[in-house]
């Protein structure tokens, strides 16, 4: 009697847990929505290396400890870096042309802006330039960097202080506002 007891037990057990595995689905549209409604990311890398190319040609690398990838959401995909990020540039000689760190990123995939904030360093390796500033907003499509904290932008014979800043990526053609420091320029 026992034993026909314990048969039954286990046969209840079997088809109870195979009706819980056919009662899933796997529907992922299901499954980002969720995410994006819980505010989840649909993805997270640890210690990412990520190498950019152009016909063959490596153009940038962005390394972080954490990425979080938000592409689920409808109206503004983007990904998030809460440990920091770093990105080089390189130049057509393949050497290291501009590195950009910060504590915490925001790349927006539709629009190509990015946000980065906190302890923000900015490096022309080319001409040894150096940007240091709170907040910096870049446009990866025009290739231009636009702040409106206050940033202390060091050259190889200035060191300019201010509040609020425009350039191209390279630090190059810089508009720089409310501006405190040595200048020296030519005629």
């Amino acid at each position: 009697m026992i034993k026909k007891y314990n048969i039954i037990i286990k046969s209840i057990a079997v088809l109870y847990v195979l009706a819980m595995l056919f009662s899933c689905s796997n529907d992922t549209q299901k499954v980002r929505d969720f995410l994006a409604d819980k505010n989840l990311p649909v993805g997270s890398a640890k210690n990412a290396f990520h190498v950019y190319k152009d016909s063959g040609r490596i153009t940038s690398k962005l390394i972080t400890p954490l990425m979080l990838d938000f592409s689920n959401r409808k109206e503004h995909p983007y990904s998030e870096f809460p440990e920091g990020i770093k990105i080089i540039n390189f130049e057509n000689k393949g050497s290291d042309s501009v590195t950009i760190t910060g504590n915490y990123a925001l790349s927006y995939a539709k629009t190509s802006i990015s946000e980065i904030k906190g302890n923000v360093v900015v490096i022309n390796h080319t001409d040894q330039s150096r940007l240091e500033t709170e907040q910096l907003f870049w446009d990866e499509e025009t290739k231009y960097f636009v702040s409106e904290k206050a940033f202390k932008l060091t050259k190889e014979k200035d060191t300019i202080f201010g509040i609020g800043f425009e350039s191209k990526d390279d630090l190059s053609k810089h508009f720089a506002k409310k501006t405190t420091g040595r200048l020296e320029t030519s005629e």
